[in-house]
């Protein structure tokens, strides 16, 4: 199922539809904003959700600025996550932080308070999806159902890959994380491929210099 969510606060889609058994209270995610409209059946990316995409990463890079401006020496970007409104979901938020951070030198995920985005979990018809209100805070949104469908490490992961600047890619191959559920519920890899790899590099190296930050994003793992 490919899905659209065209909304004021930048909504950004997976064309996945699956997740874990709900538990007795879901945590609801903050309400998309008014005038948000769904369009199903056949999607694959749009300019809209592109520039959603981008907003989102915007959005992170500018809290990431401000922890960077607080320790001028840190090396590399530390994106922090809450995931304390996902509890059904916290292995695999975990994994796909684990696969992100093992994949990148430049940008790193860190669970913690005061954090950049938060992970939360319910039942939407729209499936699961990142979302930012473009001034600094994002959430990514994990579906049940979407997550019972497809492989929810490989869903989990490639919403995160929204956070860290990569767009939909619903055509692409299995081997491409950000094709999402284009390539069918038979695909489970949930690691992104080596071009998505540097492609993250690229945007937390040259995006931190471009907005000002002074200090090399190069450290050793």
């Amino acid at each position: 199922m490919h899905r659209s969510v065209l909304a004021l606060s930048a909504a950004l889609g997976l064309a996945l539809a699956g997740g874990l058994a709900a538990p007795a209270s879901a945590s609801a995610a903050p309400a998309p904003a008014a005038g948000s409209t769904v369009t199903a059946s056949g999607y694959a990316g749009s300019a809209a959700e592109e520039a959603g995409n981008r907003a989102f990463y915007a959005a992170v890079m500018k809290s990431a600025l401000a922890k960077q401006a607080a320790q001028p020496y840190l090396a590399t970007v530390y994106v922090t996550y809450d995931a304390g409104n996902a509890p059904s979901f916290r292995s695999q938020i975990a994994s796909a932080a684990q696969i992100w951070n093992g994949s990148e030198r430049n940008v790193q995920l860190r669970a913690g308070s005061n954090a950049d985005f938060a992970y939360y979990e319910g039942n939407d018809s729209r499936g699961s999806y990142a979302s930012t209100d473009g001034h600094g805070s994002g959430y990514i949104f994990l579906d049940y159902a979407q997550n019972r469908q497809y492989n929810s490490v490989r869903v989990t992961a490639h919403e995160t890959g929204h956070v860290l600047g990569l767009p939909d890619h619903y055509s692409g191959p299995c081997s491409e994380l950000m094709s999402g559920g284009g390539p069918g519920t038979s695909c489970t890899n949930p690691y992104p491929n080596a071009a998505e790899k540097r492609r993250v590099d690229s945007l937390w190296a040259n995006g931190l210099a471009a907005q000002g930050g002074s200090a090399p994003l190069i450290t050793a793992r």
